[in-house]
């Protein structure tokens, strides 16, 4: 089964946590907090695999997590950082966020990797918060939890020469006279459901990878048929061989056959207009063929203008024509495949893009609800996440970051009084005015 796309869960690994410990030993004075930081959460890493071809793996498995830090250790030693999880993907993937529908990366080489959900990092151990007015804290942070959202997969196949046209036109059979492959045929429309490959020899030492692509009918641009599940293949090839049904065996005029599939290229994707394109005029062997590839060249010299179209009159039944075809697609894809890298690794390449991390701006926004006010703050919400709420020192610092914040003077203009129940996230918690108690004051 041929898969091309797929939504997945990701997750990168927490981070671990931070211990109190304090460091008794009999002939050192003035031991002191000895507790250590816990290790990052590992990354959950997208690598391409050129031996992989589809989607299969992801439609069985659809939830991937890292591995999380360890806890910090005692004597201020650092728990480990976890080992990155590297998930294998087939050349051509395109990872999609599923809520912003932002492209994270479009990977198309071997060996290229992206980082789809970064691991959380460690939390400081007791030792990171000691000071000379409180020189014993009984502090420590949880390990932040790592990056996670669902992705989409989408798979555009990667092959040097792409067979494009309407359906039953004899796509199919051209790929299984050139190559090994075993598509699907039938005498009716839409045989091919989904992309087939096959490795041409061409016979002079020379080979490429052949796509048969899924017929394409008028419309496919807006999701017409087959639509964009067949167009987004179109994208990767190199060279396109347009196969049209020159005997009008369906009873449509092969010019204007040319032209809807072209329309539907362009309207898709301005750069496919300009992708090299040789025509097959196939099913040369049938009768009246060869009067309608004399009117078929008068039009095409008509409207090709200044594009180099080369028609080369085939029949796949008979393999008339199907080596000077082979010889002909090499060839072009042997002037073209410089050019075509360049271009292609400017436009999709994995971009990266230092910049500095200014610490985040923290904002919230309080209102009522009942008797119950509630913070809400993505920042503040974090940031209890990293707290041992069992600790009173921990307490006590959250409750001078809160002031700090601004956060006591806004529930005061609210109406809030001693008492009141507060909410931030999932934690809530009494609110009380003129606590004046700070352990680092």
């Amino acid at each position: 089964m041929f898969v091309d796309k797929a939504k997945i869960f990701v997750k990168g690994g927490d981070g671990g946590d931070g211990i109190v410990s304090f460091r008794r030993e009999k002939y050192v004075e003035n031991g002191g907090p000895a507790g250590g930081d816990g290790g990052h959460g590992g990354d959950l890493i997208f690598r391409v695999d050129e031996g992989l071809r589809t989607l299969m793996d992801f439609r069985y498995q659809k939830h991937f997590k890292a591995e999380r830090g360890e806890r910090g250790k005692v004597k201020c030693m650092h728990g480990a950082s976890a080992e990155d999880t590297i998930v294998r993907i087939p050349p051509g993937t395109v990872i999609i966020d599923d809520d912003t529908n932002e492209i994270i990366a479009d990977l198309t080489r071997h060996g290229q990797q992206v980082v789809v959900a970064k691991g959380g990092r460690g939390g400081r151990g007791n030792t990171r918060f000691a000071t000379p007015t409180n020189p014993a804290p009984y502090i420590s942070e949880n390990g932040e939890e790592g990056q996670e959202r669902w992705i989409v997969l989408e798979l555009k196949v990667m092959a040097d020469v792409g067979l494009v046209g309407f359906p039953s036109v004899g796509k199919s059979t051209l790929l299984s006279v050139v190559s090994g492959a075993k598509p699907k045929i039938g005498a009716y429309h839409f045989t091919t459901i989904t992309p087939n490959l096959g490795v041409v020899d061409v016979g002079d030492g020379r080979s490429f990878v052949m796509a048969d692509l899924p017929g394409l009918i008028e419309g496919a641009h807006e999701g017409v048929g087959l639509g964009h599940e067949f167009l987004r293949h179109v994208e990767r090839t190199r060279v396109i061989i347009h196969v049209i049904d020159m005997a009008a065996s369906e009873g449509r005029d092969p010019f204007d056959d040319w032209q809807k599939i072209n329309a539907e290229l362009s309207l898709y994707n301005e750069k496919l207009a300009d992708r090299p394109q040789i025509i097959a005029a196939n099913k040369m062997d049938m009768p009246e063929a060869e009067e309608q590839l004399a009117l078929f060249k008068e039009q095409l010299d008509a409207v090709r203008g200044d594009k180099d179209y080369v028609v080369m009159p085939i029949s796949s039944l008979t393999k008339q024509g199907i080596q000077e075809l082979l010889y002909k697609a090499a060839d072009v894809l042997d002037t073209v495949e410089d050019q075509v890298e360049i271009e292609e690794v400017k436009d999709i390449e994995e971009r990266k893009v230092y910049t500095y991390e200014k610490r985040e701006e923290i904002t919230f926004d309080i209102h009522r609800e009942d008797e119950v006010y509630v913070v809400e703050s993505e920042g503040i919400e974090r940031m209890m996440k990293r707290i041992n709420l069992n600790s009173y020192d921990a307490v006590m610092r959250f409750a001078r970051t809160m002031r700090k914040l601004g956060v006591d003077e806004a529930l005061r203009k609210k109406g809030a009084k001693d008492g009141d129940m507060v909410r931030i996230g999932d934690f809530a918690f009494e609110f009380f005015e003129g606590t004046d108690y700070d352990p680092y004051n």
